[in-house]
């Protein structure tokens, strides 16, 4: 070694390193020793010229940071843990350093010892592209799921201009401006999601997450994983890493349950558990982890019969309805059609030499005297199967009939006072009488009425409701 390459007597850590040098010496540009108060003990005189110290400067014993201002050494002398690859600041040079602590026998830590790899970072540029490239990466990935969990609707994309709609509108801002569990209920395809969106949106929580969660669309072995995460190597074959929940995701924002009717009475207790304690536990985990989400559910069936019949928890019922709203079906609002048709229409694909979709009064006329069992959903359907056929931008009459499909014999679009009504008319009252004379043979026994019609429980309730029989 170099003559000035001495040590401080003092330390006897020194002597614990110098041995490796005459190996790494030519993988490295330089090196010093500190002892276990980051003081230098020792410095390779190719360090001492990166440094630019005069041959006269005496700098041991001195704290490190007196000689190199940058430098991390102290931290791993008190933490113990190294360094392995960092750029080291000196002066206007960037230096590409590692830095390992230096323990006795009995496992403390009585110094570190640093290296210089190289003196330029240059040296590091395929590791640093490599490593911009997967930053990168990783950005895009997080926008892109940052974009997933944002609310994709407003209150102006719920369309109408109907009292119903007016009404509704305001009690969704009233609601947003609550933390309370909400339930919107109402038929399918009515916009209960769009509406979910727009309370978030409106609310303090707006600028977290909005996860979402269909419940008839998720296995029920699954569910409970869905919902509150996996913890690693919970069950064969689990991922080693673990996976956060559907609670852990929506902490800070809201969590959207749909078709919370469908939720299996398992989980449904553990699901009041969370929303009573504000607590979750990863599957195969004992740890509790706090978590704030405000829960908006949805649901196109009765829960209240449910509550009734027992297939949904009174308990969860009022924890969820605590703010309600009722969402009404198309055919309670069907003066709506037509800015609906406009809004519709602007998003439904044309040829390119087509200025825009038209639709004529007798077209909409024919809609407005349409059920629509399934609601928006259904129109915009009816709205596409038109399109689809028409020769031109003119969506007309004719083309509305075509698109309209048939029910219990009614022709599409039938005017109430024709033959086709009465018929429809007739028929519901057939089934009205059916639902009183069964209830009346079962002793009012709602579940034994509905098994002897051939209905299940949820569809016996619905048609209760339709007709005002009182339950």
């Amino acid at each position: 070694m170099d003559n000035k390459e001495t040590s401080h007597p003092a330390q006897p850590n020194v002597e614990q390193a110098l041995g490796a040098f005459s190996l790494l010496r030519e993988y490295f540009q330089g090196a010093l020793i500190v002892d276990d108060r980051a003081r230098i003990t020792w410095i390779d005189q190719r360090y001492r010229e990166l440094l630019g110290l005069p041959d006269d400067f005496d700098c041991y014993g001195l704290p490190v940071e007196q000689v190199i201002p940058h430098s991390l050494m102290r931290r791993v002398v008190e933490t113990g843990r190294p360094i392995l690859v960092d750029i080291m600041e000196f002066d206007e040079r960037q230096l590409v350093v590692c830095r390992i602590p230096l323990k006795d026998n009995a496992g403390s830590v009585n110094g570190a010892i640093g290296f210089v790899f190289y003196d330029r970072v240059d040296y590091l540029a395929p590791i640093l592209e490599k490593f911009e490239h997967l930053r990168k990466q990783l950005s895009r990935a997080q926008a892109a799921l940052t974009r997933e969990r944002a609310t994709k609707y407003s209150l102006q994309s719920f369309v109408g201009t109907s009292d119903a709609v007016r009404d509704l509108k305001a009690q969704v801002r009233r609601f947003a401006l609550r933390d309370g569990a909400a339930l919107l209920s109402g038929e399918t395809g009515t916009g209960k999601e769009l509406l979910a969106h727009a309370i978030h949106q409106q609310s303090d929580r707006a600028d977290g997450p909005f996860v979402a969660v269909n419940m008839a669309a998720v296995p029920e072995a699954l569910l409970e994983a869905e919902f509150f995460g996996v913890a690693p190597g919970a069950y064969t074959g689990a991922d080693r890493k673990a996976r956060k929940g559907k609670f852990e995701l929506a902490h800070g924002g809201t969590l959207f349950l749909d078709e919370i009717g469908d939720m299996p009475i398992a989980i449904q207790a553990k699901l009041l558990r969370v929303l009573q304690e504000g607590e979750i536990e990863a599957l195969g985990s004992n740890a509790v982890k706090k978590v704030d989400v405000r829960i908006i559910a949805a649901t196109s069936q009765d829960l209240v019969a449910k509550v009734d019949d027992r297939s949904f928890r009174a308990d969860l019922y009022y924890r969820i309805a605590v703010l309600t709203i009722a969402v009404p079906p198309l055919r309670d609002r069907l003066e709506d059609i037509q800015v609906l048709c406009d809004a519709l229409l602007e998003k439904t694909p044309r040829a390119s030499d087509q200025r825009g979709w038209v639709i004529e009064p007798e077209a909409v006329a024919l809609l407005q005297h349409h059920d629509w069992p399934g609601n928006v959903r259904e129109l915009a359907n009816v709205l596409e199967r038109a399109a689809a056929m028409a020769p031109s931008e003119i969506i007309g009459a004719e083309l509305i009939r075509s698109a309209l499909p048939a029910r219990h014999g009614v022709s599409p679009g039938a005017r109430p006072g024709t033959s086709a009504a009465a018929l429809s008319t007739r028929l519901a009252d057939a089934e009205r009488d059916a639902i009183l004379e069964a209830l009346e043979a079962c002793g009012g026994q709602k579940q034994a009425a509905a098994k002897t019609l051939g209905i299940s429980r949820s569809q016996f309730y619905e048609k209760l409701k339709r007709y005002g029989i009182a339950g």
